[in-house]
């Protein structure tokens, strides 16, 4: 069960973080090692799954997570489908480099009811020296109805 990283002290250094490759990076979050972000926490969802340009959250949308309407706010599906998307370029990132998000797109399908558990899979379509590509989709954990898809395109930069 992966851990959650509680201040800054908890995270990994630089260096440390070089030094394994994404795929390293992301297997000692989820086998508990190293701790997950904070902002999993935050939002309710935790990494579920991790493999080579695969990459899936697990989580339920609560009250605090709704707009004034009291339904899921979008930015809930974004926060999921952009983890799950760019973590499954990360697998594909090599020891010594780094990526962040470039751009990314969500389509919501479906209203996510309240408490209903999901999974946000990620999966690559491309990563290059340069550049990863992906596209992701948010289930139910029960049924498997699509909520919402995205794709996103991230950066990938060589650091040492």
């Amino acid at each position: 069960m992966p851990r959650i990283a509680t201040s800054p002290a908890d995270l990994l250094s630089p260096s440390e973080a070089l030094s394994l490759s994404g795929l390293e990076f992301m297997q000692s979050i989820l086998d508990g090692t190293n701790p997950g972000p904070p902002i999993g926490a935050t939002m309710g969802y935790a990494l579920h799954a991790i493999k080579e340009g695969h990459a899936t959250f697990r989580g339920a949308p609560g009250f605090a997570m709704t707009n004034p309407m009291g339904t899921v706010h979008g930015g809930w599906y974004g926060t999921l489908l952009d983890s799950a998307m760019a973590c499954a370029v990360m697998t594909l990132v090599p020891r010594g480099s780094i990526y962040t998000t470039l751009e990314y797109k969500v389509n919501i399908l479906r209203a996510i009811p309240l408490d209903t558990m999901i999974d946000a899979i990620g999966t690559t379509d491309h990563v290059g020296r340069s550049t990863g590509v992906a596209r992701g989709e948010i289930r139910g954990v029960e049924d498997g109805r699509l909520y919402a898809t995205g794709s996103t395109t991230c950066i990938v930069m060589k650091i040492a």
